[in-house]
């Protein structure tokens, strides 16, 4: 029996022009979907943090991982699993917000330990950060209101501790 779960990849690769289309490219020839990706520079310069969820089972996780390995530009891939990593998706939400909405909209938003970032006479933009299900559990509350725009940033993440 095969077991298909979500898998969280923190790749460290150099920081060039193409890199990322090398990357997407890899997973386009091979037939994998990529379901989350977000891209910044880390602490150096010369260093970028690819994060990658996908969801495959073990043996199409290890053939991701050794097409990586083999990528010039990849300097280190990193396995981040729930017990020993700490993942985040940053969401902003501009939703329908009338006089008579507000407060239910700023109890909801306290409740969720999020913030409004935006406020206009008829709409609010509210910043939420969070695991998928905080994310999916407030957009689900605020969604009979009326969402206007959503934006997701991906998911992202580092291993816990001193590793």
């Amino acid at each position: 029996m095969i077991f298909i779960c979500r898998h969280v990849l923190s790749v460290l690769v150099q920081n060039q022009s193409g890199v990322l289309s090398k990357i997407a490219g890899l997973f386009t020839r091979r037939g994998y979907n990529i379901d989350s990706l977000s891209v910044g520079e880390t602490d150096n310069p010369k260093i970028s943090r690819m994060t990658i969820v996908v969801n495959c089972d073990n043996s199409t996780l290890e053939q991701i991982q050794k097409q990586l390995h083999k990528q010039i530009d990849v300097i280190k891939i990193i396995h981040l699993k729930n017990n020993t990593s700490i993942c985040k998706e940053l969401v902003m939400i501009k939703i329908n917000a009338n006089p008579d909405q507000r407060g239910y909209i700023n109890d909801t938003v306290n409740m969720f330990k999020s913030k409004i970032i935006d406020v206009a006479s008829n709409t609010l933009t509210v910043e939420i950060t969070g695991d998928e299900q905080k994310i999916s559990a407030f957009i689900k509350i605020i969604k009979p209101l009326g969402i206007i725009e959503l934006v997701r940033t991906g998911f992202t993440g580092l291993q816990r501790g001193d590793i």
